[in-house]
């Protein structure tokens, strides 16, 4: 009897072809990692994991911002918080010079103290015055005590109106500048006070007491106002690290959602690549029967 090898043969060769196309897919999907080539082989998933893809890019974003702004916000504090120091140990020197009547090394103290006050005044991140309110220059004008004498205290900054902002949500900007003068006009009078009530030698006279012993409760406000906008911004500081947390909180969610939806199951993967390689070297074996059986009937 002869055996219609043709039909037969053509039909293993779809066969084949079919086997080889998901090979072919199993292996890339081994390699990528991925169900897919491209977001449209997703089919009906492929709107929803468009979707995930531009919230975490959105969220993404606004957690890049929020840190770089967390980042500002610190060296605020440190600025800030030196100022606040420096401030409270001259005020402790103050008193102690007003209790004994002795001003040995007062005009110094001062002195330095003031440095610390104009240098953080006057501190730049990137380049640019961190809290020059929009100007890109120094915006505390003297570079010494002496320059206060006999001058409004206003008139030594040069800092703008300026106050910086960010996007650190959806709808949600937070403002978070704070200009040179802001931060710096109370104890500029305190300091301005200061040289004119000086110079100090080895002991206090009476007239210096009772201008030290005013200058003190002067400065006590000043401190007041500083620890004021300190408190401000570490409540902002700490807003931000919460945007940041509840940002990448979100950010991980969708991208759960999104690796749901186009990473492959590579145990699985593994499995379906043996199955195919199989199934492709049995029809690679029932064409090459076929075609020694064609060839045999052809001899006949």
């Amino acid at each position: 009897m002869r055996v219609a090898t043709i039909p037969l043969q053509q039909t293993t060769a779809i066969s084949i072809q079919r086997a080889q196309e998901k090979l072919s897919v199993t292996q890339a999907q081994l390699s990528t990692g991925k169900k897919a080539p491209d977001l449209a082989a997703l089919g009906s998933e492929a709107v929803r994991t468009l979707s995930a893809h531009t919230l975490l890019a959105k969220q993404e974003a606004h957690a890049q911002t929020a840190t770089r702004l967390g980042t500002t916000l610190s060296l605020y504090e440190t600025s800030i918080t030196a100022i606040e120091n420096g401030s409270m140990d001259l005020g402790n020197r103050l008193s102690l010079a007003v209790g004994t009547g002795e001003a040995a090394g007062l005009g110094e103290a001062i002195s330095a103290a003031f440095d610390q006050f104009r240098s953080m005044l006057n501190t730049s991140e990137g380049g640019l015055p961190l809290f020059g309110g929009g100007i890109s220059t120094e915006p505390y004008a003297p570079t010494k005590i002496e320059d206060l004498a006999g001058v409004a205290a206003s008139a030594q900054f040069n800092d703008g109106e300026a106050i910086a902002r960010a996007r650190v949500g959806d709808g949600l900007d937070l403002n978070y500048g704070i200009t040179a003068s802001e931060l710096g006009l109370e104890m500029t009078k305190v300091y301005r006070s200061l040289v004119e009530a000086g110079p100090f030698g080895e002991m206090l006279t009476d007239a210096q007491k009772t201008a030290l012993t005013d200058i003190k409760i002067q400065l006590d406000d000043a401190v007041s106002g500083i620890r004021r906008l300190n408190a401000e911004n570490g409540r902002r500081l700490a807003q931000t690290d919460t945007l940041v947390t509840r940002a990448n909180e979100r950010a991980l969610v969708l991208k759960d959602v999104i690796s749901r939806n186009e990473d492959a199951d590579l145990a699985q993967v593994a499995m379906d690549l043996a199955m195919h390689k199989t199934t492709l070297e049995a029809s690679y074996s029932v064409f090459t029967q076929l075609n020694e059986l064609s060839l045999l009937n052809y001899m006949r």
